[in-house]
């Protein structure tokens, strides 16, 4: 059997002015983790710059305007179609208020060294409870 393609996937850990993480919780509905925290962010369009994607991401996802910082690492998750390779990024927020698009239910401010006690997607728990122990940069 042929292995599944991969598709590409940006997510950022958008911290505020107090240095907490912004969490999202995913619809109900949503065919991937539904109910669990997520990061903001998604799939990148073909042809598209992958940070002008992540900005485009984040501001449908949450109304907020961010900058990007670094590179935290990377995360993979499969599908029955198709493997997804996830780029993770830390960033700020800039301006704009949290408002939801329909992919996700609620959102929560979290302190960064509570992130391991969240019940998040699972391809990205290895990476954010190490980014729970980190110092900061």
């Amino acid at each position: 059997m042929p292995d599944k393609p991969f598709a590409l996937s940006a997510k950022v850990v958008v911290r505020d002015k107090e240095g907490r993480c912004l969490l999202l919780k995913r619809s109900m509905s949503s065919l991937g983790n539904p109910g669990r925290w997520d990061l903001p962010g998604g799939k990148v369009d073909a042809g598209e710059d992958l940070e002008q994607g992540l900005l485009r991401e984040v501001a449908e996802e949450t109304g907020l305007t961010i900058s990007l910082q670094r590179v935290l690492g990377a995360a993979e998750s499969e599908s029955p179609t198709k493997k997804v390779a996830y780029l993770i990024m830390e960033g700020s927020g800039e301006s704009g208020q949290v408002r939801l698009s329909s992919e996700h239910d609620d959102f929560t401010w979290v302190d960064r060294h509570d992130l391991a006690k969240i019940d998040l997607a699972e391809q990205f728990r290895p990476l954010l409870q190490a980014y729970s122990r980190m110092d900061e940069q």
